[in-house]
């Protein structure tokens, strides 16, 4: 299957025509050479209507707490943007909804499956860790991101990086001293990988 037979696909499915009639695109970005895949819960609704993900104040945090500028965040050989559902879930009584039950099991893994490079799955909020950490996550949220370090190398679970949770770090100072080096240290690893596999790739066309 090809990218573009899963994207026609994702749009088609009868299960996102209510998105269709909104005029929502899904919202992922996938690459044949990416290395590092961020798994998120949903788009927001400015980054649904913009087309562009991670497009608000989270994203700003998060491209910080991964120590990389937008444009890298935003290449397609280097990371994955998979979120839980690719679509923006709407407004519920105290926020936004949550992703669908059962997106990410279909269609993750066939994109998956066309990335063979990653090497760094970061879990970002409750959704996705419980999603690819079936069994293995801890009693709540907070005591998964604390024992990241059980998850290494190949994955690293954060917090949401919203605004919103400004309480949750003030209360937990151990994620900016002791997850945010080690995280930014493994997704520079995996730069630094891209950027060999690239020039070696440009060595061999020469």
């Amino acid at each position: 299957m090809s990218y573009e037979t899963i994207h026609e696909e994702i749009i088609t499915d009868p299960e996102n025509s209510w998105a269709s009639d909104l005029g929502y695109l899904p919202l992922y970005a996938a690459g044949p050479g990416a290395r590092i895949a961020v798994i998120g819960q949903a788009p927001g609704r400015k980054a649904q209507e913009s087309g562009i993900a991670w497009n608000d104040a989270s994203g700003t945090k998060l491209f910080d707490w991964l120590g990389v500028s937008e444009t890298q965040f935003r290449d397609p050989g280097v990371f994955a943007l998979l979120p839980m559902d690719f679509y923006y879930p709407g407004k519920g009584a105290s926020g936004d909804l949550p992703p669908r039950r059962g997106f990410a099991g279909r269609w993750h893994a066939p994109l998956l499956d066309l990335m063979p490079a990653i090497q760094l799955t970061i879990l970002i909020g409750q959704f996705a860790q419980q999603h690819y950490l079936a069994g293995r996550t801890k009693r709540n949220l907070t005591e998964t991101v604390h024992a990241f370090d059980e998850y290494l190398p190949r994955i690293i679970p954060l917090v949401h990086p919203s605004p919103l949770n400004f309480r949750w770090q003030a209360r937990n100072p151990w994620f900016a001293s002791d997850v945010l080096p080690v995280l930014r240290e493994h997704v520079a690893a995996a730069l630094t990988l891209s950027t060999t596999q690239t020039r070696n790739d440009e060595q061999e066309i020469n």
